[in-house]
């Protein structure tokens, strides 16, 4: 059995989509199923399909992206920008682990919106108010899930030495949790399919807003670099505010082998560049979605020269 079908036996929620036979087949690996990646995943696998001759299949699992693409398993995958960082570079949550030479930056695919949210009911009220609760961590399949809880504990001047720590393995698993009252605090990606079955299921839910002083700020951003804070306001597709609210935003990262033939990732940023109704309409999170920011830079992440092809082409080549 090869790598990719050991993967394609491991993971759990593929999602094929149909084109013509002898189509080349290429996978876009995401978090699991309902996530934010996977429906982002899903959206861009489809838009592939549409305009292109390759034969997408998202492929949803536990362990973040930046590895199986690395060995060379997966074509494309997704995360937060500061995680493909750290994985190049061997620092963060990979300190100790080498560098990863085989990462290709894509495109920036939209921007990631995520905050604590709590019960509509509960008395917690801020971030500083989730101090001593029941909180979500551990995070062996997806580390980036604990710093980035960590940066919000630190917006409100606490750590995860000030809260009770109740161990979850991936972040749907902490949704699970919540739903079932085992934690206070619930981390996900705002407009996220887990973020509403939660509110279903206990009765409404609130955002704790972000503090967006200069030294809150800071403070994240020591442990997530080039983190901001975004203004969102009431809408029927984010659960828990109820009006302006300061949250989380993370730029997206899509990435793939620095293997992977130039034609390839060429016709698949030329397809998101072209596509951002397509997008929206298969996973509105993808509003935010910027076709004129796609070359933004991520740091210490080379671009693939398939996507530079492209943006040379359009006059959107990076500088840097």
């Amino acid at each position: 059995m090869t790598a990719r079908q050991r993967l394609a036996v491991l993971v759990s929620g593929a999602v094929l989509f149909a084109v013509p036979a002898g189509a080349q087949t290429i996978s876009i690996v995401t978090t699991p199923t309902g996530s934010f990646t996977n429906s982002a995943g899903a959206a861009i696998a489809k838009v592939i399909v549409e305009n292109t001759k390759y034969r997408a299949i998202v492929q949803a699992q536990a362990q973040a992206a930046v590895m199986p693409v690395h060995s060379g398993i997966a074509e494309f995958g997704m995360s937060n920008t500061f995680d493909p960082t750290f994985f190049v570079t061997g620092t963060g949550i990979y300190e100790g682990q080498g560098k990863h030479p085989n990462l290709r930056q894509v495109a920036i695919a939209t921007t990631y919106r995520v905050a604590l949210h709590v019960r509509a009911d509960s008395a917690i009220k801020t971030i500083p108010d989730v101090k001593d609760k029941r909180v979500s961590s551990g995070f062996v399949s997806q580390k980036t899930i604990g710093r980035t809880i960590s940066a919000l504990l630190a917006n409100g001047a606490l750590t995860y030495d000030d809260v009770q720590q109740v161990l979850a393995p991936n972040v749907s698993s902490s949704a699970n949790d919540f739903i079932a009252n085992k934690v206070d605090v619930l981390f996900f990606a705002m407009g996220s399919a887990p973020v509403k079955q939660a509110a279903a299921s206990v009765g409404g839910l609130r955002v704790l807003p972000l503090d967006d002083s200069a030294e809150a700020m800071g403070r994240m951003r020591k442990i997530l670099p080039g983190v901001h804070a975004l203004t969102v306001d009431k809408a029927s597709n984010l659960d828990g505010v109820t009006g302006p609210t300061k949250v989380l935003a993370l730029d997206m990262a899509f990435f793939t082998h620095k293997d992977v033939p130039d034609d390839i990732v060429y016709a698949v940023t030329k397809a998101m560049h072209g596509n951002k109704a397509s997008l929206v309409a298969t996973f509105r999170a993808m509003s935010l979605f910027d076709p004129n920011q796609m070359a933004k830079p991520v740091q210490d992440l080379p671009f693939h020269p398939g996507a530079l092809r492209f943006y040379k082409e359009i006059g959107l080549a990076p500088k840097s």
